[in-house]
């Protein structure tokens, strides 16, 4: 389960950015190709911001769907729960991934008061 020391890895970053300041929400983009559980990191959230500076804020997911664009026909194609990494065009396996590799902190909701 390294959903836990990626969460300790975002709470390292989330208080450096907040400074002190109360921490209410922080938004994370994880892509599908990742081997990452949004489920369980937002459990696993729970577990390394209790009795911090970050208890009771929200760690919430957006999941990016995983994605294929096709250097033959120049297409893009979205490749489902079980990535076939062939053009759904074409059928070209000349492909690159253009989306799904994703794992940002996007934005961080503080509460100045």
């Amino acid at each position: 389960m390294h959903e836990l020391s990626i969460c300790g890895s975002i709470a390292d970053i989330v208080a450096q950015h907040a400074v002190g300041r109360r921490v209410e929400k922080i938004h994370v983009q994880v892509g599908q190709l990742r081997q990452i559980v949004p489920d369980t990191l937002v459990y696993c959230w729970t577990l390394v911001s209790a009795d911090t500076a970050l208890d009771g804020s929200v760690l919430e997911v957006d999941k990016v769907r995983a994605s294929i664009a096709c250097r033959d026909c120049e297409k893009t194609t979205e490749i489902g729960k079980f990535p076939m990494f062939v053009c759904g065009t074409c059928g070209s396996s000349d492909v690159s991934v253009a989306a799904g590799e994703e794992f940002l902190i996007t934005s961080i909701d503080i509460s100045e008061g």
